[in-house]
């Protein structure tokens, strides 16, 4: 071990081998690819810090050292798992192109995961070379950076690292330029690597995974003595946080594009960024992948795919624990799921609660809106914050009296209904509450929003000439998005 590995904070990190301490049956030890060149273009000093490292201690070198050339640590675990794709079960996946790097203990207290992508093949990898391109990593940093500043429970990116090879790829222009990243995350642990298990007929090794992960990431459960209490406990909180993350996708108008069960993680965080996109207009059967030619995980089908992937789940997890109670517990899965939702929607017309049915109402109206006006999502919003005044419970005709264009009659008929609805919604408010909504909208909408046409103009001039300050400037906004652009 040379003196650099021994100081590197990265390093010298106190790493739990929590998952590895149940047993290799449930992945296999790997080694990290070689690369001709690494060269850090992103690290996340806000990470660092959550992990009690000072940024200033840490050098793009020590990135380099463990995060490149994956100098001074073993053994990286490759997962395997398994899971349902665009409903069909697949029992030849697991990390293909990443590996668990290593589990800490962030400031919290709680337990993180480092989680390679493009660190080369895996014994899971099925022909493919195992690598990440350069594009496909600059879109997971802005992706989860941007849902992060959101509101949105998600994985991170800590680092990115250029590694100097050619990458032939169906859906990019070929060759292009590779990346290896490493993600942060609460798990590694997928919906997928339970249904492997019940594939394998191995009621042992679900056990012992259910508890593992009960232990590490559901506290809650922890202390119920009885054995499928304890597990339903498990099951019931896992609905809850599913459902709360789709209605923070819904919200922010985010469609993941590929909602497979080996991409839904046990802990009900957000990862795993592809062919991801945030809509523009409101567009409820907006499909991000071009390859999901049924529309299977469209914008609107989120929720229900959630929904049925926690049923899923069911199967494996049925061996310890009874099938009934978790079924009561998926009973609850809409009524959380309306109720995030609710809360979400409400913030981003300014308002802290309403009583019913007036909330439920002014929502739909606002849907309904938008579903029939020439109007971006987030244009909608920003422009509401940006207009808003406390003088609208008095005169509803400035509501939107200039820049919002209906783009036919009924479309106008239904944004009188909604300045309605929305005066009427104001007129609830007490003298402060109403001082207030300004405040909310302005840090609830965003003024920047990570569209494709911003993703795509920041790539440009990175293929063009290498120029990586676009891609920089970008990222600060979306770290901020309620500051002025």
């Amino acid at each position: 071990m040379t003196a650099a590995t021994q100081v590197n904070p990265l390093l010298s990190l106190e790493y739990v081998p929590a998952l590895e301490s149940i047993g290799d049956d449930y992945y296999d030890e790997v080694a990290a690819a070689e690369f001709p060149q690494t060269l850090l273009r992103f690290r996340n000093d806000a990470v660092l810090r959550q992990l009690g490292l000072d940024p200033a201690a840490v050098s793009d070198e020590h990135f380099v050292e463990a995060f490149g050339k994956f100098q001074g640590r073993s053994p990286f675990l490759a997962l395997r798992y398994h899971g349902y794709q665009f409903g069909a079960y697949n029992a030849f996946l697991g990390d293909g192109r990443g590996f668990l790097y290593g589990q800490v203990m962030g400031q919290d207290e709680q337990l993180y995961d480092f989680g390679t992508k493009g660190s080369g093949t895996t014994p899971y990898s099925r022909g493919g070379d195992g690598r990440l391109t350069l594009k496909g990593g600059v879109r997971e940093v802005l992706a989860a950076e941007a849902l992060h500043a959101l509101g949105v429970r998600t994985s991170r990116t800590l680092s990115m690292i250029e590694t100097g090879e050619q990458l032939f790829r169906g859906d990019e222009p070929s060759p292009t330029r590779s990346s290896v990243m490493v993600r942060f995350s609460r798990s590694h642990i997928r919906f997928g690597t339970f249904e492997r298990l019940d594939y394998l007929d191995r009621t042992d090794l679900i056990q012992r995974l259910l508890e593992h992960v009960i232990e590490y990431y559901y506290p809650a459960a922890q202390g119920v003595s009885d054995r499928h209490e304890r597990y339903l406990q498990f099951y019931r909180e896992l609905v809850e946080r599913t459902a709360e993350l789709v209605a923070q996708w819904m919200s922010v108008g985010f469609c993941h594009a590929v909602l497979n069960t080996d991409n839904m993680s046990i802990t009900g965080e957000s990862f795993d960024y592809g062919p991801y996109a945030f809509i523009d207009q409101y567009d409820p059967k907006f499909t991000a992948a071009y390859f999901d030619y049924a529309s299977r995980y469209c914008y609107r089908n989120q929720p229900a795919i959630c929904h049925l992937n926690l049923k899923m789940l069911q199967k494996p997890l049925q061996r310890v624990m009874p099938q009934a109670d978790m079924e009561a517990a998926l009973d609850r899965f809409e009524a959380h799921y309306e109720h995030h939702y609710s809360q979400r929607m409400l913030h981003k017309l300014g308002f802290e609660s309403l009583e019913e049915p007036l909330a439920t109402d002014l929502i739909n109206q606002t849907l309904d809106l938008l579903n029939s006006v020439s109007v971006g999502y987030h244009d909608f919003f920003r422009a509401l914050a940006e207009q808003f005044s406390p003088d609208w419970v008095n005169d509803d005709a400035p509501i939107f009296a200039t820049t919002m264009q209906a783009s036919d009659a009924g479309a106008q008929t239904l944004l009188e209904q909604w300045r309605q609805h929305y005066q009427q919604a104001l007129r609830t408010q007490s003298a402060e509450a109403l001082t207030q909504i300004s405040q909310r909208l302005r840090q609830t909408n965003p003024q920047t929003v990570l569209l494709r046409p911003r993703i795509e103009a920041i790539w440009e001039p990175i293929v063009v000439g290498n120029d990586w300050e676009p891609f920089y400037q970008l990222l600060k906004q979306i770290q901020q998005p309620f500051d002025a652009a």
